[in-house]
């Protein structure tokens, strides 16, 4: 978990000009820190996704936004309502804490914006979208912006320094988990959501296991309609 939250932060650092840091932390009424609260920056002129963040295990975020920018900035935890406020960067770092309340009405609450990443157990879920331009074509182009996730010289997909050893598309495997294949040949413009399984077990092993702790397999959901993208599997 640690690993992947500091993936997340290094993709947020301050390297580049131009830029401000608005930080601080997530916690509850009770002035408890919460761990894994979505955090998002949304340009309020183009109403584009800026940046994002997912606070660490003492509520602490990191967002690297523009200088003199409006944002509306939203953030998520589950169990609590959603948060939204507008904040406008200056020329230094901002800092700025967040108190969510608890949520009595989950089923009337409503998305406004799909959080780039979410992380449950040991499932990652990237949401594909928010990490497209338009210039990507196949599914590596896009592995390649996610996070903790990389394309080694040999092809293989790692995430989090460990080699992705199966891979399927809407829970069934793509060529026998071929991921080189799969990287290849999946259009980025069929891809919804991309799965990281950690400690993945295949059906009938026991998925608590140690022999199972550097298995990594990758799930890749597909929009609606987009089923048949060309390749037989």
């Amino acid at each position: 978990m640690k690993k992947i939250l500091s993936f997340l932060f290094l993709a947020l650092s301050l390297h580049f000009y131009g830029q401000v840091q608005l930080k601080g932390i997530v916690k509850d009424s009770l002035n408890t820190p919460l761990e894994l609260a979505n955090v998002i920056a949304i340009d309020k002129a183009t109403s584009t996704l800026e940046s994002y963040g997912i606070s660490d295990a003492k509520g602490v975020y990191k967002l690297a936004l523009k200088k003199n920018r409006t944002y509306k900035i939203q953030i998520s935890y589950v169990g609590m309502k959603n948060f939204e406020q507008i904040l406008t960067t200056k020329e230094e770092n901002l800092t700025k804490d967040f108190v969510l309340q608890l949520d009595s009405n989950l089923d009337e609450v409503e998305i406004t914006y799909e959080m780039p990443v979410t992380i449950k157990g040991d499932t990652i879920v990237y949401n594909a979208d928010s990490f497209q331009n338009g210039t990507e074509r196949k599914l590596e182009d896009v592995l390649e912006k996610l996070p903790g996730v990389e394309i080694n010289e040999d092809g293989q997909v790692e995430v989090e320094g460990k080699v992705v050893n199966k891979l399927m598309v809407n829970g069934k495997d793509f060529f026998d988990g071929d991921t080189k294949l799969a990287t290849k040949n999946i259009p980025s413009k069929a891809i919804d959501k991309i799965q990281v399984l950690r400690n993945y077990a295949e059906v009938g092993q026991l998925s608590g296991v140690r022999n199972n702790q550097d298995n990594v397999a990758l799930n890749i959901q597909l929009k609606k309609g987009k089923e048949n993208f060309g390749l037989v599997m």
